[in-house]
């Protein structure tokens, strides 16, 4: 049995729904992720609990619980479990290619090597000394004790892709480089392979040939605190959209290559995108429906597309591929393809990153708008299709809740019933190339 999941980053629901009309599949429209950002929800992905439950979240982003993985679990039962991730939170760096026989990563999304001169940790150290510092690198690749070409290299493609030179860097963010993973992979019997892939993640850099706006970076922290971008609703959503139009195109060829030999293949999102709701933007606050309402299609060798809208949970996914391997193991989650329960669902964000919180103190935000942000919300999504969650301003729901279903009850009862983890605070463990990435994409 031959199983694989690959996470479209990012991907929002309607988006997917527009984009993805192509794919087969057993879509469920009413899935729902525990969380709003990468990290958290992987860790479910992986561990088949909810973030507070495995302490993996925002202060705490080491998949270190105690529980197995996914990956574990498939390789103590015989399987191959292959990983590539062209995100920086899903890498080695933070023990996300735990019980993976092989986890590879994108150009310049994760793991860098000890041979490789450490760019991203010079870049952030002389950002204020101008154009001039790129000659004291070029001396220090010549100099120290690094691969010189592999190290010149590097740096010529991290700058190229900043500048768009597409000649030198590539054309994208990492499907390239997975599609040619798999197309050079003769795979087995027993197979597991996760992926995943940042094409529509910000910054908002298709190939040239997608590109309709010119506009190539993509809303921060700062925009949802202050009055928004400089750029208009419109041409930040139709940047995305190009994204994703060049998402599902290469997404189309990936999975071509796919059907040929796995039985299931689950395609997810693991959040949205936010594009100005309640003055919120990108995925770096709240836990708005239009972040946790998430894709989530199965594959199981069908050729057309079947539609369930029963109460899904990305949870879920841990127990259908632990079922499809036979596997016995602890999971929050239920077959898929079993009848679903009645079951409400839980949604959390606990508050923000800890370099994200020093990145604002250094930007002269004051503590007590520091503290606004970093603040836990929960949300709740019950069987009768409703969602109510936490916001900065109060308790909101995505539609009026009729008589009889009072969600902040059902939101008490659900959180009080989750045990959460716990865990110590480890500030300084990132490493700074892998830092600078994650201050690329927005994360810190």
């Amino acid at each position: 049995m031959n199983i694989a999941i690959i996470v479209l980053d990012t991907l929002r629901k309607d988006a997917f729904d527009e984009h993805f009309d192509w794919l087969p599949g057993t879509r469920f429209d009413n899935a729902w992720s525990p969380g709003a950002w990468t990290t958290p929800v992987h860790a479910s992905l992986f561990g088949g609990a909810y973030p507070g439950e495995l302490g993996v979240y925002a202060k705490t982003e080491t998949l270190d619980c105690d529980r197995a993985t996914l990956a574990e679990l498939l390789s103590e039962a015989g399987y191959t479990t292959r990983g590539f991730s062209a995100n920086a939170n899903i890498s080695s760096a933070f023990n996300f290619d735990r019980g993976f026989s092989e986890f590879g990563h994108s150009w310049r999304g994760t793991k860098y090597k000890d041979h490789i001169f450490d760019w991203g940790n010079f870049v952030s150290k002389t950002q204020d000394q101008g154009p001039s510092r790129y000659f004291e690198a070029v001396y220090r690749c010549l100099t120290e004790d690094v691969d010189t070409l592999a190290s010149l290299g590097y740096g010529a493609r991290m700058k190229a892709r900043d500048l768009g030179i597409e000649w030198i860097s590539g054309t994208d963010d990492g499907a390239g480089l997975a599609l040619e993973r798999v197309r050079n992979t003769d795979f087995g019997d027993d197979e597991f392979l996760f992926m995943n892939l940042m094409e529509a993640h910000g910054p908002y850099t298709p190939p040239e040939e997608y590109q309709t706006t010119g506009y190539t970076e993509s809303p921060s922290i700062g925009d949802t605190i202050g009055e928004g971008p400089v750029e208009t609703e419109a041409t930040i959503r139709q940047a995305y959209n190009d994204s994703v139009r060049y998402l599902s195109d290469i997404y189309s060829d990936i999975f071509t290559e796919l059907r040929r030999d796995f039985d299931y293949i689950f395609t997810l999102g693991d959040h949205g995108e936010l594009f100005g709701k309640d003055g919120a933007w990108a995925h770096n606050h709240g836990i708005y429906p239009e972040l946790v309402n998430v894709p989530l299609s199965v594959y199981t060798g069908e050729d057309g597309v079947s539609r369930r809208d029963d109460l899904a949970s990305l949870l879920d996914v841990h127990q259908t591929v632990l079922d499809a391997a036979g596997i016995d193991a602890p999971s929050r989650g239920v077959n898929l393809f079993e009848p679903l329960p009645e079951r409400d669902l839980v949604v959390e964000r606990y508050g923000l990153r800890t370099n994200r919180i020093e990145q604002m103190s250094a930007s002269d935000y004051d503590q007590e708008t520091i503290d606004r942000y970093d603040t836990h919300l929960f949300g709740v999504v019950v069987p009768e299709r409703y969602y109510g969650y936490e916001t900065l301003d109060g308790f909101k729901e995505r539609e009026l809740s009729p008589a009889g279903v009072d969600l902040c009850d059902r939101l008490d009862a659900a959180r009080d019933a989750l045990p959460t983890a716990s865990v110590s605070f480890d500030e300084g463990s990132v490493p700074a190339d892998v830092q600078d990435r994650l201050e690329e994409l927005g994360y810190a």
